[in-house]
């Protein structure tokens, strides 16, 4: 504790660095999209991943909005890294060696694949943004919907994520030598900018709570891993994209019922998370197997952070359940 009994700087901002390190290692490692032995790469990715996971919390946090204004920056920040920063949803060349996720479902005129778009989106949203945040937050959970971090803070946060982001868009681009087309790079830019500015229009007072049953924590961290499974394993071809548009839009309107009855608060929550953060623990052994990298070192390494998923999941667990009134909080939070 710092003279006059305020908490240490290190202890006051160490939310937003575990955030940091964790919406990286859940969004490309865990996911086995990067093998464990590219461990380094995090010094590149958590700049990005982490800097713009801490901004949308921050931001949401301190306009005192809560869920619904996370998510929809989320998907800003989902069309922004994937159409300006790594340009991945333009770039014509294959995701790995035998991806054919791109032709199957390509939109010319767009020059991008619809599987791509929506799988990519929904990706970031869920896996690089919303359960890293969930996860922290129940983690501390006097402090879940303050901010975490001053004014200071949050601009060097903001500098770290546009550093972090141009020093990627520069390797990839050293690496490819592959740029969007000017009318690419300004469509993606307006979808940003309205993705953002909804966000801003979603209000900030608790939504009106409404009747009926809460559910159950086992069946809402079922129906989390079900859901997010079937997104995650869908097929890549037009009924793949009609699929999970569907799935997304279903999900959307059942939790945001539940989060609206007496009763729903951060074990919820947690129980989604974790369903969520299942899949990408048994989807990293897979993608590791179709990217060529399935070698000892990088299965070991995969178990190691499925594990350590699992310690975080269950420290977490007892941190809601030795915290005091933590049911009936759906409003903003």
């Amino acid at each position: 504790m710092a003279p006059g009994g305020r908490p240490g700087t290190l202890r006051r901002i160490a939310p937003a660095l575990g955030l940091f390190l964790l919406s990286p290692l859940v969004a490309e490692y865990l996911l086995g999209n990067v093998p464990s032995s590219d461990i380094w790469g995090l010094v590149i990715l958590a700049p990005m991943y982490g800097g713009g996971a801490i901004i949308i919390r921050e931001v949401v946090r301190r306009t005192g909005r809560g869920w619904p204004a996370i998510i929809l920056l989320a998907c800003a920040y989902g069309v922004l890294e994937a159409t300006l920063i790594d340009q991945t949803l333009f770039n014509p060349a294959p995701l790995f060696e035998g991806d054919v996720s791109r032709a199957a479902t390509l939109i010319p005129a767009l020059g991008l694949s619809a599987t791509n778009a929506v799988g990519f989106t929904a990706g970031h949203v869920i896996w690089s943004i919303g359960v890293p945040i969930a996860l922290v937050e129940i983690l501390v959970p006097r402090r879940a919907t303050t901010p975490w971090l001053g004014v200071p803070g949050l601009i060097v946060t903001c500098v770290v994520f546009v550093l972090g982001s141009l020093v990627l868009f520069g390797g990839i681009y050293d690496d490819s030598g592959f740029m969007a087309s000017p009318p690419q790079r300004i469509g993606a830019a307006v979808v940003v900018a309205l993705l953002v500015v909804a966000a801003f229009l979603v209000g900030r007072r608790p939504r009106l709570m409404t009747g009926g049953r809460t559910p159950g924590l086992w069946q809402v961290g079922a129906l989390g891993f079900v859901a997010s499974a079937a997104f995650f394993f869908r097929p890549e071809d037009w009924w793949g994209v009609a699929a999970g548009i569907a799935l997304l839009a279903a999900m959307t309107v059942v939790i945001s019922r539940w989060s609206r009855r007496e009763g729903w608060g951060a074990e919820h929550r947690l129980a989604l998370a974790g369903g969520a953060l299942l899949t990408y623990a048994l989807g990293g052994f897979l993608l590791l197997m179709l990217h060529g990298t399935a070698n000892t070192a990088n299965l070991t390494g995969q178990v190691i952070l499925v594990l350590g998923a699992l310690t975080l999941f269950l420290v977490a667990r007892r941190t809601v359940r030795g915290t005091s009134g933590t049911r009936g909080t759906a409003g903003v939070g």
